[in-house]
């Protein structure tokens, strides 16, 4: 069984807060790229790999190819559901503690007023001040780890679908540098906490 490696994360986290130190002393990093027609589109669903629709997509595919054609063995369908669930499980999870981190902390978007401020605890709703960390970046990776732990072969394409998303959050302004890096960091870690759970890591 994969195991994780405690490095990736620990350096991620350690990126994330030296960026965090340019950021918050107004270093331009902030991109205001403008994307049009087909580039827009594509990226737009790009950006989705690891939310909820994705992720029941590559539960449901992960499903019908698990479960035998013959008939006759349907009599285990709830241990051929055993690996979607857990996928379904452990990028929920990921969603989850991410959500809780954002209302704590409260960090203000790029090209907002008090952009990059961290205005603290508040348990409303208000998209402005909820990017740090990149849930779709955390959720991205989580998936990848998720997919990757059950399915080696297709390693690279999963892991270039969950970095292409997290690169995708930064490039469209929404969210930070150091948001991106701490969200691949903490779907790394949800990732395989979540398939160990599941006892798949």
């Amino acid at each position: 069984m994969p195991h994780m490696n405690l490095w990736i994360p620990v350096s991620l986290f350690l990126a994330a807060g030296i960026l965090m130190i340019f950021e918050l002393r107004g270093a331009r990093v902030v991109l205001q790229l403008s994307f049009k027609g087909d580039i827009k589109r594509e990226s737009q669903w790009l950006a989705q790999f690891g939310q909820a629709v994705a992720t029941a997509a590559a539960a449901a595919l992960i499903y019908a190819f698990e479960r035998p054609i013959d008939t006759s063995m349907w009599h285990d369908l709830p241990g051929y559901a055993a690996k979607p669930i857990a996928v379904c499980a452990t990028v929920l999870g990921s969603s989850l503690s991410v959500y809780v981190i954002k209302r704590l902390t409260g960090r203000v978007r790029p090209n907002r007023e008090n952009a990059g401020k961290f205005l603290g605890p508040s348990w409303k709703h208000a998209n402005w001040r909820e990017s740090f960390p990149s849930s779709h970046s955390a959720c991205a990776i989580a998936l990848t780890v998720a997919l990757s732990i059950l399915y080696p072969q297709a390693i690279v394409v999963f892991w270039s679908f969950g970095i292409i998303t997290a690169v995708l959050r930064y490039l469209m302004d929404a969210h930070w540098p150091s948001d991106v890096l701490a969200g691949i960091a903490w779907g790394y870690i949800a990732g395989y906490v979540g398939m160990k759970a599941f006892g798949f890591a």
